[in-house]
Order: C-alpha cells, then sequence, then structure tokens
C-alpha cells in the first residue's frame, strides 16, 4: 500500500508530468476565477460599504476562500485514484455524519431559517457542498463493482437510490433544495450512464419528478416561488421582486453592457447580487457579448471533463469515468441552475455559480472536482489501459 501510494504521488512532482495537466480545462477555470473576482468586488462594493464599512469586505474574504481552495486543490493532485475508490464509503459516511451534525442546536449554523452551516471563527462550511462530492465518489466506486448486475439484479440497483433517499433527507431538514435536485439529477444520470434499463430509468425520473412536485405542492414557501416564476411581474415588488430585478439587469445590459462598476441593480435593488445573482449584474456591466463568453468557458470547461471521462472509458478504467462524468454533470447541472434562475428560465433556488459566485464552500468544492479531474486526466495519460484497470481491481466488476 505505502509503495503504491509513494509511486503514484511522486507523478505530481516530475516536471514533465506537471505540464501534461489539462490546459484547456485549467485555462478555462482560472479565467472564470478571474472573472469571479472581479464581479465579487463589483457586485458587493455598494454593500459592504453600507453594512461593513468595509468596500472589500467580501472581496477580502473571497481572496481568502480562494487561497483555501488553490492549497486544497494542490492536495487533491497529489491523491490517486485509486484511494478515492478505496474510501468511497468513508467519505459518504463522513459527509453523512457532518448532515446529521448541522441539524443538532448549536453545533449547526443558522442563516435566514437554514440550518446548512458549519462554523470555524469567521469562516463557514456548508456541508452540502462536501456531500456533492462524497456521494459522486460513492456511487462511481459502487458501479465499479456493480455495473454488470444494475439490469440483473434488483438490489445492485436500489442500493444507491436507498443511499441517496437517505442523503436526500437530510438535505430536505437543512432545508437544501438545491443541493438535493443537483445530487439527485447527477446520481440519476451516472446510474443511466452504468447501464440501467431505460423502463428503469424512466420510472426513476418519474417517481423523482413527482417527488419534487409533493415537495413543491407541499412547501408553502416553494409553491410561492413557482407561482411567481410564472408570472414575476404580477407580484413584482413582493415574491417576484428578486427575479424582476434580475431580468432588469438583463435588459439593462443589451449587447455590451453599461460599463464594469456602473451596474444600478447592485445598488440595493437586487438583493444577492455577489451570490446567487451576480451573473444578473455580469450582464447588465457586460452585455449579450459578455454572457457569450462566460458561457463559453463553462462549455469548454465541461466539454474538457467529459474528454477525461471519455479517456477513462477508452482505457476501461471504469472507475474514473464514472467520476469524472458525474462531476461533469454536476458542474454543468449546477451552473444551468444557476443561469436559468437569473434569467427567468427556471424558478428561484440558492445556487451559485461556479467559480463566479461569491461563496467559500462552493469555491472550494468545485476546485476540488477540477483538481480531482486533472488528477484522472493524468493518471490516464501515464497508465496503460491493462494497469489503469487493475489499479481499481477489475475483477470485482461483477461482484
Amino acid at each position: 500500500m505505502l509503495t503504491q501510494l509513494r509511486d503514484w504521488s511522486g507523478w505530481f512532482w516530475r516536471p514533465r508530468m506537471l505540464m501534461e495537466l489539462d490546459k484547456p480545462l485549467l485555462l478555462s477555470v482560472c479565467a472564470l476565477i478571474s472573472i469571479g473576482i472581479v464581479m465579487v468586488l463589483s457586485a458587493s462594493i455598494a454593500y459592504s460599504a453600507y453594512s461593513y464599512q468595509d468596500e472589500f469586505f467580501f472581496l477580502k474574504r473571497h481572496l481568502v476562500y480562494l487561497v483555501i481552495s488553490a492549497i486544497g486543490a494542490l492536495i487533491v493532485l497529489q491523491i490517486p485514484m485509486q484511494l478515492w475508490y478505496r474510501y468511497a464509503g468513508l467519505l459518504l459516511i463522513g459527509s453523512v455524519l457532518l448532515l446529521v451534525a448541522v441539524l443538532i442546536p448549536g453545533v449547526g449554523h443558522e442563516v435566514n431559517g437554514s440550518s446548512r452551516w458549519l462554523r470555524a471563527g469567521p469562516l463557514t462550511l456548508q456541508v452540502s457542498e462536501l456531500a456533492k462530492i462524497a456521494m459522486v465518489v460513492f456511487i462511481a466506486a459502487y458501479l465499479q463493482r456493480h455495473h454488470l448486475n444494475l439490469h440483473k439484479d434488483w438490489k445492485s440497483f436500489a442500493r444507491p437510490l436507498g443511499i441517496l433517499v437517505l442523503l436526500s433527507g437530510l438535505l430536505l431538514l437543512e432545508p437544501d433544495f438545491g443541493s438535493t435536485v443537483v445530487i439527485g439529477a447527477t446520481v440519476l444520470a451516472m446510474l443511466f450512464l452504468a447501464g440501467v434499463r431505460l423502463w428503469q430509468f424512466m420510472a426513476l425520473i418519474s417517481v423523482a419528478m413527482l417527488g419534487v412536485a409533493a415537495l413543491v405542492v407541499a412547501s408553502p414557501y416553494r409553491f410561492r416561488r413557482l407561482i411567481t416564476f410564472l408570472d414575476p411581474w404580477a407580484d413584482q415588488f413582493d415574491s417576484g421582486y428578486q427575479l424582476t430585478q434580475s431580468l432588469i439587469a438583463f435588459g439593462r445590459g443589451e449587447w455590451f453592457g453599461v460599463g464594469l462598476g456602473n451596474s444600478v441593480q447592485k445598488l440595493f435593488y437586487l438583493p444577492e447580487a455577489h451570490t446567487d445573482f451576480v451573473f444578473a449584474i455580469f450582464a447588465e456591466e457586460f452585455g449579450l457579448v459578455g454572457v457569450l463568453v462566460v458561457l463559453a468557458l463553462l462549455i469548454v470547461l465541461v466539454m474538457r471533463v467529459f474528454t477525461i471521462g471519455v479517456q477513462a472509458i477508452q482505457r476501461q478504467h471504469w472507475f474514473v469515468a464514472y467520476a469524472v462524468f458525474g462531476f461533469g454533470l454536476m458542474l454543468a447541472g449546477q451552473a444551468f441552475i444557476n443561469l436559468g434562475v437569473a434569467s427567468g428560465l427556471l424558478p428561484t433556488k440558492g445556487l451559485t455559480l461556479p467559480f463566479v459566485s461569491y461563496g467559500g464552500s462552493s469555491l472550494l468544492v468545485c476546485s476540488l472536482i477540477v483538481a480531482l479531474v486533472l488528477r484522472a486526466g493524468l493518471e490516464m495519460n501515464y497508465t496503460t489501459p491493462a494497469v489503469a484497470s487493475a489499479k481499481v481491481g477489475r475483477s470485482d466488476h461483477g461482484a
């Protein structure tokens, strides 16, 4: 075990292999992070000055989280994919315990009626973000061992769904409906990629949609959000206020925007301007051209992740393939929901735009995900198909 770890971790420190990191993926992430730094400052400067008497309050915190995220990403780059596979179960158990911990009064940190965070001094950690990584890694490891049995044995098909229900239940108790949707959709997509029969997949989708509909109808504030989404202008000064202000920001941006720093909506018109709705401020200041640039960067990011997943399939490294595709779908889904909410395509939901929005936990987890994918790409470049399969136990596919 120690010999294997020493051999694999030595890869990172060889300059020749360090240069083999996926450059389009890395550059797209760096570009999005740069845009995020600028937009966090621009969108939060007025609110920071008014609330904290410091124009750079949120920018300073964002930069601190960025440094923490960079350190975390460098650590993840040292970890072989074999170790993620081996300890996937412990990772999931740890995330479940943390999800339970945030629900304990006095332990979890509550904001706006939701108990989603653990607090350490001035910094907070949103546990549901860590649960995203844990769930994808666990499901990928499970599919590595059982994907050949998914369409034969109903138990192999039911086990991951049971775990998903458990995790979703804990998330809904916080409540964190957005993370529940992202994790649930990602897991269902991974099961479909693993070979679940079409009728099983359609049945899952139907049950999931019925479950979401029941949750929306049973919760007055979620139902109100849905009604508001259908016609935000009908109640533009109450439940539709945030969405209408976001749409006004998009409209003011036109082709080339009003210019960096010249947004009007960030001047206490649009709530959460530097977090969930930072893209609306970006659209106002940079216009349609800027929006297309960000969309192009997100598309490059996701496509490069999928490219590494295809390489893993070609080498029959199934754990890496499932994990990488899961992370790619998760990043794409979260970006789609954030952009859809800001532009009025989807009901309002509190999810950040990866690498752009202010939010330490999201920035940290997205950085760890990209580092894990970059590590997978390195291993695909420097491992033969036979070795790659052997590293995670090719013989246990049908276990």
